[in-house]
């Protein structure tokens, strides 16, 4: 039975990668903050696909805890076929507003995390010849919008970087830049997304599924949907100083 490891793993669109892998069949290892949440979602898991669940809790914030989840990433007697580095948060503020510690802990979250681990799986999964990560990033990693699409940018550059390393190993590695999904994202970060119309808005299933579907082709960026893939296009032909015209604020995000 093959396993992945996914992290932000009770919420969002990383329960739905747990919810499609285990469906698939994947043995799945759970990593989240909250440990009540974590044993719901094992066993919402274990009684719906029948599949084994292990439950990591950590902070990945703190390094000896995501040194914890590296370690897993290392095994060799229970390995890990595919790494879904999902864990993350919005900032509500701008990078001024914000306080410096909070500013420093969403940098660890959602950059230091993803270097961390996607070195361990990458290193790991090379010397056996199989396996893939997935790097969740953003649409927002195209724009100037503040330390949160900074933060998605350097996601997406160091897993296209970490795709090219590692081409002809049997390893692959694809950055997942969805748009606009419908999770509990926005509102657990205390954003106000309610001037978006529907249109604007993907549904987590359809975003989860094209990144499987593209990792296991080896596409180095998954961007869900014709309507994203056309304004990522546009974005990347768009002059550099055009971006930074307050093109979006800290609300616009994913």
């Amino acid at each position: 039975m093959p396993t992945v490891l996914v992290t932000g793993a009770t919420a969002g669109i990383g329960r739905e990668f747990v919810r499609q892998y285990a469906e698939q069949g994947y043995a799945v290892v759970a990593v989240a903050r909250t440990a009540s949440r974590l044993e719901k979602l094992a066993d919402e898991t274990r009684r719906t696909y029948g599949v084994r669940v292990e439950v990591v809790a950590a902070d990945l914030v703190d390094r000896a805890a995501l040194e914890g989840v590296a370690q897993r990433l290392r095994s060799a007697d229970d390995p890990v076929d595919v790494l879904v580095n999902n864990a993350g948060l919005g900032l509500k503020s701008s990078f001024t507003d914000n306080d410096l510690a909070t500013e420093e802990a969403a940098f660890d979250l959602m950059c230091r995390a993803v270097l961390v681990l996607s070195h361990a799986a990458a290193t790991t999964m090379r010397a056996r010849g199989r396996g893939e990560i997935i790097n969740v990033s953003s649409v927002a990693s195209f724009i100037s919008a503040g330390s949160y699409s900074a933060a998605k940018a350097y996601v997406t550059v160091l897993t296209e970087a970490l795709s090219t390393e590692l081409a002809g190993s049997g390893v692959s590695a694809t950055a997942l830049c969805p748009g606009f999904t419908h999770t509990e994202f926005h509102e657990r970060g205390g954003m106000d997304v309610s001037y978006l119309p529907e249109a604007a808005w993907l549904d987590v299933r359809d975003v989860v599924a094209a990144a499987i579907a593209d990792s296991r082709a080896g596409r180095a960026i998954s961007v869900p949907s014709a309507k994203y893939k056309a304004l990522v296009g546009l974005l990347q032909v768009t002059p550099r100083r055009l971006l930074r015209a307050r093109l979006a604020t800290p609300r616009h995000r994913r």
